[in-house]
């Protein structure tokens, strides 16, 4: 083989490599790869032109002499370089001190083999020997190999796709160089095995592109998958064909290459169509055996695919029944579902609509906790099961479906009496089968709770909305109140003193003292009344009482002004935030006004306040009056077991009351019946406040 085919060759992809490194340069200008994949192209372009001269010109002397040692050092040279590229790729910057160094240390060390090489041989047309610069290569290759492999994995994933496409560009001129080798070795075709490696080798350079370009980056991941694995079946192939003609003992003649030729292409055409041809075979295979076209276990990939889709779980259900009743050839195939002990059938062929099946107490956490199982095992356990339609117990399996010890169903197969047993494979199959469907079934029941959550926030939002806007309403009205309460009150009265207060000045300056006398004794008993009045207002505002000595002295003050006999029973109460001891004195001042309003003539009630041992403070107003009858509504705001008042009946007070002990997570119980009077209870819990 002559050298020129490979100089072409070699031109070709050095002013690939060179053009590839200005397009980066040009592309990336504040990254340093374009410069350096110009500088290999052009340190290679050197090598190119000393091999040029030598074969063009055929120098001799110290010429030629030159001319080698330029090709020695540019061949070493290329070796260092190609491994600066490696550690550098994909911006053309050295991470670390240790691969700045490494790289250092590989140039001197090419030098060196670069300099000994072009000493050790004299003689200008002497070829250049390969072996100190394989060598050289490999040993490289074995420290830049794996440091890559370590920058690629702590990459970015945009470095990662750039890497990508330089690891597509390598697979496949691998893949041309393998197939160009089997030939060449094989078929002794073709016959310039270095110029298509060269060329191959300029297949990395366009990748370098492509990992810059947006559009290509993402699409990298599938090419260079489908390239490594056409790779390993190129190897896999050559190797396969190498250890025949190890057998052999010796090369094809010249009559055999081309049938080997032909045969290599066949095999490899064959093992690209096996995949397709072994899914077809399956399916076949299955069909005899099994009699259906999929196999037992196939069921099992089919209900994990179906889990990811949006699809019903009644209908998964019944899809999986279905499948279940085809592969494992079954006379029926069913799944019951429920909890407590309490299942129904959600899904079953044939359909059929059975009772309610239940699972003892004593019998639900031996069946959660048991395997596959059948015959005897289902007599003592789950004898229900056996009770209808005549089934026998040596025909049925039962697989429990259980998440975390809680029984949420079964699966429950029966074979005709006269088909094959159950097996080993088949145990295995309704094992995980359980086990993904008691996972789903799980899922659903959160998702469930989820929902009811939801829906609850909800209307507790719809709640808190609403005691907002009546708490504010309330706010405006109780200062409209105030504002009337002073304004015909006590505005009125010192209105008047000062009227008097003004009679009495013009009778002093007239010298008519009694007048004058008996206008300030009259401003003394105005004063009395207006001070009276004012505190009765402050009393309706926030008792003082309440403020000082808490609910044990705000409560009996309170009784003495109720409309009704009022008694106060108080059961070891101290003081609690101010907050709520508001709270729980407004509420019973509220029940104390209904009472006096609705209870009739001659009732009588009773208040009272207590701490029971869990921390909560409960009050309780009772009368002996007229009461109502309940609707069956809660007042709005309340929580718990509240039944509420009608809407006719004080309404309003029932709902500030519960607006008042929503704030503190308290509840209200209206409890009335006509004839027997009404109980109005409420309690906060302490911890909360």
């Amino acid at each position: 083989m002559t050298a020129g085919p490979v100089l072409v060759v070699g031109i070709a992809v050095t002013a690939a490599w060179f053009i590839t490194g200005l397009v980066l340069w040009r592309r990336r200008s504040a990254e340093p790869m374009g410069r350096l994949v110009v500088v290999l192209a052009l340190i290679a372009a050197v090598g190119l032109a000393a091999q040029a001269w030598r074969e063009a010109g055929d120098p001799a002397g110290s010429a030629a002499d030159l001319a080698s040692a330029v090709a020695r050092m540019v061949a070493a040279l290329m070796v260092a370089a190609t491994m600066h590229v490696i550690l550098a790729l994909p911006d053309g910057r050295l991470m670390s001190r240790a691969h700045r160094l490494l790289v250092a240390v590989g140039y001197v060390v090419a030098t060196g083999v670069g300099v000994v090489s072009a000493i050790a041989v004299a003689d200008a047309s002497e070829s250049i020997s390969r072996w100190p610069f394989v060598v050289l290569a490999m040993a490289f290759a074995a420290v830049a190999l794996p440091a890559a492999n370590a920058r690629y994995r702590a990459s970015s994933a945009l470095d990662r796709r750039r890497l990508q496409w330089v690891g597509w560009g390598i697979a496949v001129a691998i893949e041309i160089l393998l197939v160009t080798v089997a030939l060449s070795l094989l078929a002794d075709w073709p016959h310039h095995v270095r110029g298509i490696a060269l060329g191959a080798s300029g297949l990395v350079a366009p990748a370098l592109v492509a990992g810059t370009s947006p559009r290509l980056a993402g699409r990298v991941d599938r090419l260079l998958t489908h390239s490594v694995a056409l790779a390993g079946l190129t190897v896999l192939v050559v190797a396969g064909y190498g250890l025949v003609l190890l057998g052999l003992g010796r090369r094809p003649d010249d009559g055999e290459r081309g049938l080997l030729l032909l045969s290599m292409v066949a095999a490899g055409l064959i093992a690209m169509a096996y995949p397709w041809a072994r899914s077809r075979l399956e399916d076949e295979a299955n069909r005899l055996v099994y009699g259906e076209r999929i196999a037992p276990d196939e069921t099992i990939r089919t209900f994990g695919s179906r889990l990811t889709r949006a699809i019903p779980m009644d209908e998964l259900l019944l899809q999986l029944a279905e499948s279940l009743r085809k592969t494992q050839l079954l006379r029926s195939a069913e799944i019951w579902t429920g909890t407590s002990g309490r299942y129904e059938l959600a899904a079953g062929v044939p359909h059929r609509s059975p009772p309610q099946l239940i699972v003892g107490e004593r019998e639900l956490p031996v069946v959660a906790r048991a395997g596959v199982s059948g015959g005897t095992w289902v007599e003592i356990w789950l004898p229900a099961l056996l009770d209808r339609e005549g089934r026998d117990s040596q025909t049925i399996r039962v697989a429990p479906i259980a998440h975390s010890g809680k029984l949420l169903g079964l699966i429950v197969l029966e074979r005709r009496a006269d088909g094959e047993p159950f097996d080993d494979e088949g145990d295995r199959v309704l094992t995980e089968l359980a086990r993904q469907v008691g996972l789903a079934l799980h899922n659903v029941q959160l998702d469930s709770a989820l929902q009811a959550s939801l829906e609850e926030l909800k209307e507790r939002n719809v709640e808190l909305r609403d005691s907002r806007s009546r708490i504010v309403a309330a706010g405006d009205a109780e200062r409209r109140k105030l504002e009337r309460n002073l304004h015909d009150g006590a505005q009125q009265h010192l209105v008047a003193m000062a009227v008097k207060l003004r009679l009495a000045h013009d009778s002093i300056e007239d010298g008519d003292t009694a007048d004058a006398m008996g206008l300030i004794a009259e401003l003394r008993s105005d004063l009395t009344d207006a001070i009276a009045e004012l505190r009765a207002l402050a009393h309706g505002i926030f008792p003082p009482l309440l403020m000082s000595g808490g609910l044990a002295e705000a409560l009996p003050a309170a009784a003495t002004r109720a409309a009704l006999v009022t008694s106060v029973e108080l059961d070891g109460i101290g003081r609690y935030p101010s907050e709520v001891e508001a709270a729980v004195y407004f509420c019973c001042l509220e029940a104390l006004q209904n009472a006096g309003k609705h209870a009739g003539a001659g009732a009588t009630a009773q208040v009272r306040v207590w701490e029971n041992g869990s921390g909560v403070l409960c009050f309780e107003v009772a009368d002996d009056g007229a009461g109502f009858a309940l609707d069956g509504l809660s007042p709005s705001g309340s929580s718990g077991s509240s039944t509420g008042p009608a809407p006719g009946r004080a309404g309003h007070g029932f709902v500030n009351m519960a607006d008042r002990l929503g704030v503190f997570d308290g509840t209200l119980t209206v409890s009335s019946a006509p004839g027997a009077g009404t109980r109005i209870a409420g309690s906060i819990p302490l911890s909360r406040s």
